[in-house]
């Protein structure tokens, strides 16, 4: 078995008439669960049907097929361009060079200049520092040498490894010999090989990174595709995603959401090194991608996406009508976004402002914190380009997946440890800097809403507008008329929830963020692919909390809006409608197809199709009524290829 379904049969076999005893059964099911990986990854990578047709020349020919997560809904037809991680020597695979000599010049360049960057630094120690320190890094530029460490890889490399291959294979073996030492000082050293392998590697990358080819569609395809390599690709060039890891709510496909590009997630058994080159379809509503695809099969697909862009026109004409059901129920449309440069993007469909302004994306744009004039300029940009639209800053929040580079947090379990408003209270010269740049930027525009993340009770709250009240009474003795802002607070965690009306009454207005809702409530990791399946905001527990917050949020007569990929997804839309949510933030290419779903489902019908969703119990099935709904109001090219 294989992820629950059944990929063979093993059948087992004596001379001797006798029974097989537990010993001997329990080791049969552990060599078919071995197996059973090794099957499902040869038949994903194409092997099997190699094998296959090696045995019996009369098969045909068959397109490869894969199966993942549907995590950006939508067509995409192009040739692989595989990437890899830089300065992961963990992900760097096996391959042969084509020109060893081309190979030895990338990481000799490499090499000189990762020896450049253990120079400069040592220049950089106090004199002061004691000799055996200054040292260390003598011994750096020792194990960089030509002689040494450059050697044995130039060795491999020759031997028919690509650089990349060849550094890791040696870097690997130095580090398992420290490791295995029992002196705890030496057995240190292997970090310090660790370190040096990564930054080598990192400079060869980067080399290689310059030289890749976008095709004109562009797959990209990965172990794990960042955001970066997303950025990489020319404008207009990429057609679609494939990720071995992630999920439909990891970051890169939040980023692929935002540039309207299908995306596959946690692609099992996928090896990537194999598909460079190889024409993909990338069916981003069912989650399947297909290599090499036959004609006919490229031929449905090019009508798909033909229907697509057809659909995608008619959503342009709603861009300047109101989102409103046909029963009179009104909704604000607001979208999500980190970076200056959406505010066109979002006039263009339509939205009222800004749900939620992500201001960490700057912070980890730069290789120290912004300082208050920097990021006063930032939201000073931000705030004007959407004047008089209101635009909601979630103030910094990092940690968890979200690292920055200068301020590293490490933790067993960073989901559930120093994250959000927990680190900026417990740095407040840090938060106070934001709070002020960000009343600053807000003198004579007047449309700044500030919100909270990751509150966990109402007492950060309270700590947290003192410290709102001691910046802006800071700012009130330079500048008069200094407005306050509305503040209002993110519902993430399940313990805001349930105390979402003491959270209320303290601020202005409240906003359910679903991704981290949904994750904390049903204990699962929305980026793990072993387990993304079981992520979905649909669950009627997710149900249950989301009714709790605005009823919560409503009796204290405070507007209450929902952010997150739930507010984007048509389907969901409709129960949300019916819960009484005041306003959905998303990405600006959900905007316009969550806009026909309003325009198109009047509130009285919607609040019957979530009594009956309440009465269910699994999460897949209240989907299939929904998408079902959709279908019946003409509007099933929301939830599937097609008009």
């Amino acid at each position: 078995m294989h992820q629950r379904e059944l990929v063979g049969v093993m059948i087992i076999q004596q001379q001797e008439q006798r029974g097989f005893d537990e010993s001997e059964e329990a080791f049969m099911v552990t060599l078919s669960a071995q197996m059973a990986g090794l099957i499902a990854h040869a038949s994903a990578t194409g092997v099997l049907n190699k094998l296959w047709a090696y045995s019996d020349k009369r098969v045909k020919k068959e397109t490869t097929h894969l199966k993942g997560i549907a995590a950006v809904p939508g067509v995409g037809i192009g040739h692989a361009v595989v990437v890899y991680p830089l300065a992961d020597l963990d992900a760097v695979p096996d391959k042969e060079t084509r020109n060893a000599d081309d190979e030895i010049a990338l990481f000799q360049q490499a090499l000189d200049t990762a020896r450049q960057d253990i120079r400069e630094l040592s220049a950089r120690l106090p004199e002061n520092l004691p000799t055996a320190e200054k040292a260390l890094f003598e011994v750096y530029l020792q194990i960089l040498d030509d002689n040494s460490l450059g050697k044995e890889v130039i060795q491999e490399i020759k031997d028919g490894q690509w650089a990349q291959g060849a550094l890791r294979k040696i870097i690997k073996q130095h580090i398992r010999s420290f490791e295995a030492m029992e002196d705890s000082y030496l057995r240190e050293r292997a970090d310090d090989l660790r370190d040096l392998g990564r930054r080598v590697l990192s400079h060869m990358q980067t080399q290689k990174h310059k030289t890749l080819q976008y095709p004109e569609q562009t797959v990209l395809v990965g172990e794990e595709v960042t955001a970066a390599a997303l950025a990489e690709v020319p404008e207009g060039q990429l057609a679609g995603v494939v990720s071995s890891r992630g999920s439909k709510n990891s970051h890169v496909a939040i980023l692929a959401r935002a540039l309207g590009v299908p995306a596959v997630m946690g692609t099992d058994g996928m090896s990537v090194s194999e598909l460079d080159g190889k024409e993909i379809i990338v069916d981003g509503y069912y989650g399947q991608v297909y290599l090499d695809p036959t004609q006919r099969l490229r031929k449905q697909y090019l009508s798909l996406a033909k229907e697509e862009q057809q659909l995608d026109a008619d959503l342009e004409q709603l861009r300047d009508l109101p989102a409103q059901t046909p029963d009179g129920y009104q909704v604000s449309l607001f979208i999500n976004t980190g970076l200056n440069e959406d505010a066109g993007l979002s006039s263009s469909v339509g939205a009222e402002g800004i749900g939620l302004f992500r201001t960490e994306v700057p912070f980890m744009l730069r290789d120290a914190f912004p300082s208050e004039e920097e990021q006063r300029v930032l939201y000073k940009q931000l705030l004007g380009a959407f004047h008089p639209r209101p635009v909601i800053m979630r103030t910094l929040d990092v940690g968890g997946d979200k690292p920055l580079p200068y301020f590293p947090v490490e933790e067993e379990n960073p989901s559930l440890g120093w994250r959000g408003l927990r680190i900026t209270l417990d740095h407040p010269e840090v938060f106070l800097v934001q709070l002020r740049a960000m009343l600053r930027a807000n003198i004579g525009l007047n449309n700044l809403r500030i919100m909270l993340p990751m509150v966990t009770h109402p007492g950060e709250v309270d700590d947290a507008l003192r410290l709102l009240a001691k910046a802006h009474k800071e700012l009130s003795e330079e500048h008069e008329d200094l407005p306050m802002p509305p503040v209002g607070v993110m519902l993430e965690v399940p313990s805001a929830v349930y105390q979402a009306g003491a959270i209320a009454q303290r601020v202005d207005f409240m906003s359910v963020g679903s991704n981290d809702l949904t994750q904390y409530l049903l204990a699962v990791d929305r980026n793990n692919s072993h387990v993304a399946n079981l992520y979905d905001s649909l669950h009627p527990a997710v149900l249950m909390a989301l009714m709790q917050a605005v009823q919560s949020a409503h009796t204290q007569g405070k507007q209450i809006s929902i952010c997150g990929e739930m507010a984007g997804d048509p389907a969901s839309v409709i129960l949300l409608i019916a819960m009484g949510f005041n306003a959905m933030s998303m990405n600006t290419t959900s905007l316009p197809r969550v806009k026909w779903v309003i325009r198109n489902v009047e509130r009285a019908h919607a609040k019957e199709l979530l009594k009956q969703a309440l009465s269910v119990e699994d999460p897949m099935v209240i989907r299939f009524h929904l998408e079902q709904a959709l279908e019946k109001l003409g509007l099933g090219g929301l939830v599937r290829a097609g008009k």
